[in-house]
């Protein structure tokens, strides 16, 4: 479909659709690396393409020789120089409810990573507090504790929850098949039905429950028993032996 044709150039719809999407990735680029060193980098990439462009423009062979050797290694440089970026970019990605429902096999792997933790920590007498990421992002949470990044495993989760450890006083928080942070401080909740009957772990519990999507799994220093947070609200008494299939309730809600 041609909008409008001009001697012998023809814009079309085809033509609107391209450029609004290579608008859309240029301007997650720079949003991506504004306030970063990275964004020195991508000026210093402007300037050098801009180079070539008057290269080959002006037919200038040794400086068009120059970037058709470099070219090939342009990309590589790329990765291995934004490597942090491509990765934030594609746990966004990752976050995407659509993309999620293709990702059910990890979500599995990480219900059973959890389980298996959980479970040791009642076994120990351990206490635990582990929220699980789903839509609403923690990273301001993560930021008040210690970065990990890690792959989830149960028995990093054990290690981390270890009595007199640096980092076993706080909250864990799980993203996808990552630990992102330990030791992160949670806002306690105000519900007066809760205030009187709970210990710390608990009112942070529901009280990050309240403002995010997130599923909050607790276990009790005192007593061993496992709970589960999730919108406010406050499960207790949950059975050892369903509480994988509670987990797996609470994440797919």
């Amino acid at each position: 479909m041609t909008l409008f044709q001009f001697d012998f150039l023809s814009f079309g719809l085809k033509d609107v659709v391209d450029i609004l999407i290579v608008g859309f990735i240029i301007y997650q680029i720079l949003k991506l690396v504004r306030g970063t060193r990275s964004a020195q980098i991508v000026i210093g990439l402007t300037l050098i393409a801009g180079l070539a462009s008057v290269a080959f423009w002006f037919q200038l062979e040794g400086l068009t020789w120059m970037f058709s050797i470099l070219a090939p290694f342009g990309l590589i440089v790329l990765v291995v120089v934004f490597q942090p970026e491509l990765r934030g970019v594609l746990a966004q990605m990752g976050q995407n409810r659509f993309l999620r429902r293709f990702f059910t096999v990890q979500q599995r792997k990480t219900i059973e990573e959890v389980t298996r933790a959980v479970l040791r920590l009642s076994e120990l007498n351990y206490g635990g507090l582990i929220v699980m990421e789903r839509n609403t992002g923690l990273r301001n949470f993560a930021e008040s504790g210690k970065a990990i990044n890690a792959e989830l495993s149960s028995e990093l989760l054990v290690t981390l929850f270890t009595p007199y450890t640096p980092l076993h006083d706080g909250a864990v928080i799980v993203s996808g098949d990552h630990i992102t942070a330990a030791a992160t401080s949670l806002p306690l909740t105000t519900n007066m039905r809760y205030r009187k009957l709970f210990g710390m772990r608990h009112k942070a519990a529901i009280g990050v429950s309240e403002v995010s999507d997130a599923v909050v799994v607790v276990v009790s220093e005192e007593t061993s028993q496992v709970s589960i947070a999730f919108n406010g609200l406050l499960y207790t008494d949950i059975q050892k032996s369903e509480f994988r299939d509670k987990l797996t309730e609470f994440m797919g809600k």
